[in-house]
């Protein structure tokens, strides 16, 4: 019998997490662990270390409001504008963007890699760190777009590129 509890308490805690903002829901993968509250973040999950890696990545989602949150340009902008060459130049022609649409809603996704120096005093790392990357998702839903920030270590963002690419598909209306 309490063979049988232990197994039905690790099938309930493989069961996906599913997360909702801005009138929208997604499914996050079992692997990644699901973080406490945090200051303007509708949800924060750590993704564990690739082989190789030292840290793992963080996905941070975040939803403003209706209107809120600033233009989408602005945002992968903003996201580009956080990372640097080897030599500490701005980042131009390495960042790759495209929109396409998920589940009949705007897609805008961003990827970059360099020099992660973050997104300010309240957001970024304390010293920069090379060699990371950033995924970056911004879905345009009827209640106002919702931000997924995929951050960390080359290597591990590379692992969990697919499993990022499955969360964004999953994205559905309310």
């Amino acid at each position: 019998m309490n063979r049988l509890l232990g197994v039905l308490v690790a099938a309930v805690a493989m069961v996906a997490q599913a997360e909702d903002a801005g009138g929208l829901t997604w499914t996050a993968p079992t692997e990644w662990a699901v973080q406490g509250p945090r200051p303007m973040r509708a949800a924060t999950y750590k993704i564990p270390a690739a082989k190789g890696d030292t840290e793992g990545a963080e996905l941070a989602v975040f939803y403003f409001g209706q209107g809120q949150g600033g233009a989408v340009d602005a945002n992968v902008k903003r996201w580009v504008g956080q990372f640097q060459t080897a030599d500490g130049k701005p980042i131009t022609k390495e960042a790759k963007t495209k929109t396409e649409k998920v589940n009949g809603m705007p897609l805008t996704m961003v990827d970059v890699k360099g020099t992660y120096t973050g997104g300010g005093p309240m957001m970024g790392p304390s010293t920069p760190k090379p060699g990371y990357r950033l995924l970056g998702a911004i879905v345009e839903g009827a209640q106002g777009a919702v931000f997924f920030k995929l951050t960390g270590p080359e290597k591990t963002v590379a692992a969990s590129e697919k499993s990022f690419r499955k969360l964004l598909e999953s994205v559905k209306k309310q």
